[in-house]
């Protein structure tokens, strides 16, 4: 028997789907070089800077720029699917929307981290020494750890990380068109994964915000919690996990690999 040839109109009509599934990858792999280099930039540009708990944070200016990128570095990777999911769903054919969405996104966590330097620069204007590791700083650390654990199992946390994990609800029901839109959406987005994750950057600056070991766990912990299918056990487990590592900066810090204390010594 003669192979009957497909139509050319039915293979011209399956082009643009395939175009358009190629374009959402070479997004994917865009943001993810995005990362890579933020990665690559905070290795370098946190080289030695690593004092333990409660680092200092230097110039607002400072921070805030490195917090961006490290915000890049440790989040577009987890967020990646919903930004191309972003880009499938638009209606407009301008590659630029997608980006708009991501650099909402990083503009939420931008505010969060205003947030964080504000009520860290209170705190030592306020409380001085008290949060040097031999007083009050080791305990404090010790203690927003479990409090982070805590947070893994609220009802708060369950309905953020819902929003992160299935966006397309969300997404659809808070459409705005046009590049102002995909900002807002972007903001919108970056909001829900604040509210998901701030107890783990919170963990982050009691185990040192410049450390780039604890960066990358944190990081690793917010993308299994986002991508991963076995919601409850990663959630679970999470929490478990921060609950250990602060049980041993209160009760045995030298068992933390990676920790470095205020003498400077990495244990």
């Amino acid at each position: 028997m003669r192979a009957v040839a497909a139509p050319e109109g039915g293979r011209s009509a399956l082009t643009p789907a395939y175009a358009a599934v190629r374009v959402r990858l070479g997004l994917v792999a865009a943001l993810f070089l995005v990362a890579a280099l933020g990665w690559v930039w905070s290795v370098h540009a946190m080289q030695g800077m690593d004092a333990g708990p409660w680092s200092g944070l230097g110039s607002l200016g400072w921070f805030l720029g490195t917090w961006v990128v490290m915000m890049a570095a440790m989040m577009l990777p987890s967020v990646a699917p919903t930004i191309a999911l972003y880009a499938r769903l638009t209606k407009t054919a301008s590659p630029v929307s997608p980006w708009l969405f991501a650099g909402g996104y990083l503009l939420a966590w931008a505010a969060a981290g205003l947030l964080a330097y504000g009520i860290g620069a209170m705190a030592r204007l306020v409380l001085g020494d008290a949060l040097s590791w031999d007083r009050a700083g080791r305990t404090i650390a010790g203690v927003t750890l479990a409090a982070a654990a805590v947070y893994e199992v609220t009802p708060l946390k369950d309905v953020c990380l819902g929003h992160c994990r299935t966006p397309l609800g969300a997404l659809l029901g808070s459409w705005r068109d046009g590049s102002l839109g995909a900002v807002r959406m972007g903001v919108r987005n970056g909001a829900w994964c604040v509210g998901c994750c701030w107890a783990l950057m919170a963990s982050l600056f009691a185990l040192g915000v410049m450390s780039v070991t604890w960066m990358a766990l944190v990081a690793g912990l917010v993308a299994v919690e986002k991508l991963l299918p076995w919601r409850a056990v990663v959630t679970w487990a999470t929490a478990g996990l921060l609950l250990l590592i602060g049980l041993l900066l209160l009760l045995a810090p030298e068992a933390l690999p990676g920790l470095t204390t205020p003498s400077g010594m990495t244990m």
